[in-house]
């Protein structure tokens, strides 16, 4: 099995593609795909036919997953960004 550098219930942030500067906690890491489920971040619609538990049908939305290399840890990331005030500051 594979190690990451994230794991469920951690705080992250989306640093590229469609979703990028999102955050939102991890509810899921699928390591066969090497993919993350985070929380409110790439929310996918699905319509559901009439039945029984929905007699007028609906949409419903969930999250998909997010690859891996597309996430970071919140701590990580907003060290990252006071790192690079400092060094505009000492700059100018």
């Amino acid at each position: 099995m594979q190690k990451f550098h994230i794991k469920k219930n951690d705080q992250v942030v989306v640093i590229s593609g469609s979703h990028k500067g999102k955050s939102g906690k991890v509810l899921e890491v699928l390591a066969a795909k090497n993919r993350a489920v985070v929380e409110g971040v790439a929310m996918i619609k699905k319509h559901l036919k009439k039945s029984q538990e929905n007699p007028q049908g609906k949409i419903a939305e969930r999250e998909g997953s997010i690859h891996v290399s597309n996430l970071m840890l919140q701590t990580r990331f907003d060290a990252s960004k006071k790192r690079a005030k400092k060094t505009e500051a000492k700059k100018a």
